[in-house]
């Protein structure tokens, strides 16, 4: 029989909280709705909630996957570091994996442009392919003009979807952190602050 897997999953990069409670690849619960910039104050909230629904406790979490962005400055912010503060205390491994990529995962089949706004026209953008059940990354992900964007690359573009994460387990997009400590948010730009200390 095999051995159980719990992987809990946490992306706060978009305007849409995200958790997922898998047992390897099959999900047993998940939370995915769209908040009020109040990430901060629901993810423990609905983490909890979901927790109690399964009979679950972060003790028996083997693995924590973590949505780096790129997205929302603050709102990555609040993820990373809950996903820091449980792998730090419980001694929880850690795998990073993009928030875009776990935009493409929500979609079935085919070439999709999963896309944050970054406002003024712009958005943080990448290529994606789902095929044979898996995501791909086809071309690096980027901040641009997203007319632009999508006008070099003839896909259908994507703002939300709840992601599938049996698209994700078993690919090169999720990475193993080695050092919980130097898990950072990927803000695909300067902040404020290191805008102001270049100047």
């Amino acid at each position: 029989m095999q051995k159980s897997l719990k992987r809990l999953v946490i992306d706060t990069a978009t305007p849409h909280l995200y958790l997922g409670l898998y047992d390897r690849e099959k999900e047993i619960d998940n939370y995915y709705k769209e908040g009020r910039n109040d990430h901060s104050v629901k993810l423990m909230v609905e983490l909890e909630q979901m927790l109690n629904r399964t009979n679950n406790s972060m003790q028996e979490i083997d693995e924590i996957v973590i949505g780096i962005g790129p997205g929302s400055y603050t709102g990555l912010r609040v993820g990373v570091v809950v996903a820091k503060m449980f792998a730090w205390t419980l001694g929880i491994p850690v795998y990073q994996v993009s928030s875009l990529a776990l935009l493409a995962s929500s979609i079935e089949e085919g070439l999709i442009i999963p896309a944050v706004d970054a406002r003024r026209g712009n958005a943080f953008l990448g290529l994606y392919q789902v095929k044979q059940g898996k995501v791909v990354l086809e071309e690096n992900e980027e901040l641009a003009n997203l007319a632009t964007y999508q006008a070099r690359h003839q896909a259908d573009t994507i703002f939300h979807g709840k992601p599938d994460m049996g698209k994700l387990f078993d690919t090169n997009l999720l990475k193993y952190v080695e050092d919980v400590h130097q898990l950072v948010p990927n803000y695909l730009r300067l902040t404020e602050a290191e805008k102001n200390a270049k100047k």
